[in-house]
């Protein structure tokens, strides 16, 4: 039985759609019919050769569908279930750092020696069909649409860790560098928890739609930040390091950088700059897809609609396309494939 996938064909090649074999539910695993696959720039990186000679591999991890078939040894999941799965499905289990037990989650990916990881290591989620690690699925919500779940598999999941590990207090302000695909998520998202929430963006078209999701105010750069009074907490959503080392100008005492996007082609450096860093007591934290339990969490807050990705759908024939968009930045929010649409 064969399926549509778009695969990677090499370092900085397009996108292309091939015919492959319908993979198999082996023990452990779930075979997923693909409903709706959220693109991420993670996809691109992984497509100019920064995730390694992985090639010829299908992108997608932000990965949501129902069930078809169970394999051998599982006993959690059955067919019909509607499920979502992320970029780490599973982890070794026997090297040191799985030896000390942590949870599922991004970090995994950095420290286990053999990660099965979704897009890289294993078949990505652009494709009409997935096998996934049972234990690496999570049960969506009753009521919550394909479209919108599969954004938060990433997007959604990225953010609401990053704010999560901020640990912000009632009275403190937040503000969200980037409103694209993850920082319109994080908009709503410390909105809805009821902090004081102000958008940082060089893009003056997005400053009304920046309100609407939830911004109190809205910045171009660090020092207008600064001049409303500062954040506490700056929460990176841009793979662009140096508008966050100039935000940074914006941050309070005791302020924390969170860094949610990524951009393996240059360090994040601190400016040296204004008032030192170390003696504001400010801190850097590295943010990433933090534990299925976040995950479960933040699918609750849109299954109850306190958050709504905005997306673009594409068939998989479209795949060149969504490429272009997406890895020249005029794919603004979230791309989503959905394979069962056609």
């Amino acid at each position: 039985m064969k399926m549509k996938a778009v695969v990677m064909t090499g370092a900085n090649r397009p996108w292309e759609v091939w015919e492959v074999p319908v993979p198999q539910a082996e023990p452990g695993q779930v075979l997923v019919k693909v409903h709706a696959s959220g693109m991420c720039y993670t996809d691109v990186w992984a497509t100019q050769g920064y995730g390694g000679d992985i090639y010829p591999q299908t992108p997608g991890h932000e990965v949501v569908g129902e069930i078809i078939e169970v394999g051998a040894g599982v006993h959690t999941r059955k067919v019909g279930d509607r499920v979502g799965t992320t970029w780490v499905q599973s982890a070794c289990g026997r090297c040191a750092y799985c030896r000390e037990n942590h949870p599922l989650s991004g970090q995994t990916a950095m420290n286990c020696d053999k990660p099965r990881t979704t897009g890289f290591a294993t078949q990505g989620g652009h494709a009409e069909y997935i096998a996934v690690a049972a234990e690496g699925t999570v049960l969506l919500p009753d009521g919550l649409a394909y479209i919108d779940a599969a954004p938060m598999m990433c997007a959604g999941y990225t953010t609401w860790s990053g704010l999560r590990d901020a640990m912000p207090k009632p009275h403190e302000k937040i503000a969200v560098l980037g409103i694209g695909g993850l920082g319109h998520v994080a908009l709503q998202l410390s909105k809805t928890c009821g902090f004081e929430t102000i958008a940082i963006t060089h893009s003056p078209d997005k400053h009304d739609l920046a309100m609407q999701l939830g911004a109190d105010s809205v910045v171009a750069n660090g020092k207008e930040l600064l001049d409303l009074g500062g954040a506490d907490i700056l929460l990176v959503t841009t793979n662009e390091f140096s508008t966050a080392e100039e935000a940074m100008t914006g941050l309070r005492h005791d302020g924390r950088v969170i860094l949610c996007g990524l951009d393996f082609s240059k360090p994040f450096s601190i400016s040296s700059q204004g008032k030192p860093f170390h003696m504001m007591r400010q801190q850097v934290i590295g943010s990433t897809h933090a534990g299925l339990l976040y995950l479960s969490e933040v699918l609750d807050l849109a299954a109850k609609g306190k958050v709504k990705p905005i997306v673009e759908t594409f068939s998989l024939d479209r795949a060149t396309e969504a490429y272009d968009r997406l890895s020249s930045g005029k794919m603004r929010f979230r791309g989503v494939f959905t394979p069962t649409q056609g």
